[in-house]
């Protein structure tokens, strides 16, 4: 695999992944190089509604309008995932991948320099250290898949995980049927 060869494409976690922060999550990757990779758990909205924290942004929240938990690193910090029909980017936004790019949220909407359609905000992120992450792929803990620029902003994130599996071909499709507790099948 290239060194940025997972950006913007779906970390599915396996059924057998030990790691509690990541059992049946969908990690998008921001960014992957040779140092190693981010991303962003796509599928585990918090309580905490939007408004509380970023009353000049809830309105334009995808649904559910709450913070997810992007992640086990850094939860103190903030990532936005914004969706907008810009060709470049501007002072407060930078285009990623497809329409999706990342978002200031220190800017009041008026200083963005684009229009955002829809956002999602993440408490922490995902990290791997240089190679860590393909060694988690090699042994089978993540399947790599396509994105769709939709997974980023579902309007159903718990079923995310059986989503993205489902829209695969053969055996990955099959496994979006596991039983949530493999010893109880």
């Amino acid at each position: 695999m290239g060194a940025r060869g997972l950006t913007g494409r779906l970390l599915v976690a396996a059924p057998n992944l030990g790691d509690p922060n990541f059992h049946r999550t969908v990690v998008l990757v921001l960014d992957h190089s040779e140092e190693g990779a981010l991303g962003l758990v796509l599928n585990r909205p918090s309580a905490t509604a939007l408004a509380e924290p970023l009353p000049d942004w809830h309105d334009r929240a995808a649904p559910p309008a709450v913070v997810f938990v992007g992640g086990p690193v850094r939860p103190e910090s903030a990532i936005c995932i914004a969706r907008s029909d810009a060709v470049g980017g501007s002072d407060g936004w930078q285009p990623l991948f497809a329409r999706l790019g990342t978002l200031d949220l220190g800017r009041p909407p008026a200083e963005v320099g684009v229009v955002i359609d829809r956002l999602r905000v993440f408490a922490g992120y995902a990290g791997w250290g240089s190679e860590q992450l393909e060694g988690e792929i090699a042994a089978g803990a993540w399947w790599v898949v396509d994105a769709d620029p939709d997974d980023a902003l579902d309007a159903e994130p718990r079923q995310l995980w059986r989503t993205v599996l489902r829209r695969q071909r053969g055996a990955l499709a099959a496994i979006a049927n596991f039983p949530a507790d493999l010893t109880v099948n």
